[in-house]
């Protein structure tokens, strides 16, 4: 099935072609001939079709340059001829462009696919539901040509804690998946045994040194809702959570960020307040980025109404279509993870019989 694209392009090269046609039978100029212009048909082709069908546009303007001696009595001159064998080399070079960039498209479409399950197989499944916390997270690529980005999240819960991640690797590409899930790996690590959640992000922040270069880095966000009450956070240089009233009245928790993991040696901790029915956005700049035709960036209080009512989940999705609506044609320019916590008035403890297992302790092994 062709794209709107591909249809497009071939109509473009039909229309190119016929008008060429007619205006060299038109014109009364015998010195003058439009035929060399006919290989610009596949030429237009090449843009957007594939081989085959480009090479069906070449022999069209091929057959029609060896007509044009008729209707210009001229077909046994040679310069007739010259400019026949003109418009056949014109023809294969444009050929060979298109399957040259179909190749290259399938190539880059292969990569990109194998990026994508990577990514996907690196972020965790979270659970709906932590203590007094209610949980929904969406992870979604961004337009096709763009490149994979090393967005992560993840939550850490067992009988002493209750912990949640959301950061944005530095870079693009398989590196950066690679860089997410380390930095996964250094989250289970930290939250499983550090009390305060400002030595969890030094503990993180200490393990990915050693892997990341000079330019490499991640921000994120840390949250322990462990005591619902006294929820408190880590900002490690990202853009600041979104906290949505059961009012519909929102506000950004915004802490002196410190800075981003792997980078920063010392993160301090901060409270904040949230009620029961309160919900906490956490989001990268995919969201927060997303631009109009105007080039203005999206303002999340605008799209904080979304939040209100209904699931996490369905809150979630409400969300990202209206980034989508505000977005130039509806597509993403980067990858966008979000994170979406409820305080609930009420949750069973996460109490584990003897001998039973953290559910991230399988996951960790």
């Amino acid at each position: 099935m062709r794209t709107r694209t591909e249809w497009l392009g071939a109509a473009v090269a039909t229309l190119t072609l016929g008008v060429l046609v007619l205006l060299d039978v038109a014109q009364r100029d015998a010195a003058v001939a439009l035929s060399p212009l006919f290989a610009l048909a596949p030429l237009i082709a090449a843009a957007v079709l594939p081989g085959r069908v480009t090479a069906l546009f070449a022999a069209a303007a091929v057959l029609l340059a060896v007509a044009a001696g008729w209707w210009n009595g001229d077909a046994d001159t040679t310069q007739h001829w010259v400019r026949v064998v003109d418009v056949l080399l014109m023809g294969a070079a444009a050929v060979a462009v298109a399957a040259f960039r179909v190749y290259r498209e399938r190539q880059v479409l292969r990569l990109t696919t194998i990026a994508e399950v990577a990514q996907r197989a690196v972020l965790p499944v979270l659970p709906a539901h932590a203590r007094r916390t209610d949980i929904a997270v969406r992870y979604q690529s961004a337009a096709r040509d763009a490149v994979m980005g090393g967005d992560l999240y993840d939550c850490y819960h067992s009988r002493s804690h209750t912990r949640f991640l959301l950061g944005d690797v530095r870079g693009k590409g398989i590196e950066a998946i690679e860089q997410a899930a380390r930095v996964i790996r250094a989250f289970r690590q930290a939250a499983a045994v550090q009390r305060e959640l400002g030595v969890v992000a030094e503990d993180m922040s200490g393990y990915l040194m050693p892997f990341f270069d000079e330019e490499e880095f991640v921000t994120a966000v840390l949250i322990d809702t462990t005591e619902a009450g006294r929820a408190s956070l880590v900002n490690a240089g990202h853009p600041p959570p979104l906290l949505v009233r059961a009012d519909g009245t929102c506000e950004f928790i915004e802490v002196p960020a410190d800075l981003p993991l792997g980078l920063g040696v010392s993160f301090e901790r901060h409270e904040f307040t949230w009620e029961p029915g309160d919900r906490l956005l956490l989001y990268t700049d995919g969201v927060s980025e997303a631009r109009d035709a105007r080039g203005e960036f999206l303002d999340l209080r605008s799209v904080a109404p979304l939040l209100v009512g209904g699931t996490v989940d369905d809150a979630l999705d409400r969300l990202l279509g209206g980034v989508r609506a505000h977005a130039v044609g509806g597509e993403l320019n980067d990858d966008v993870a979000v994170l979406l916590l409820e305080h609930t008035a009420a949750g069973d403890e996460y109490l584990p019989q003897a001998g039973e297992h953290d559910w991230r302790t399988s996951l960790q092994r």
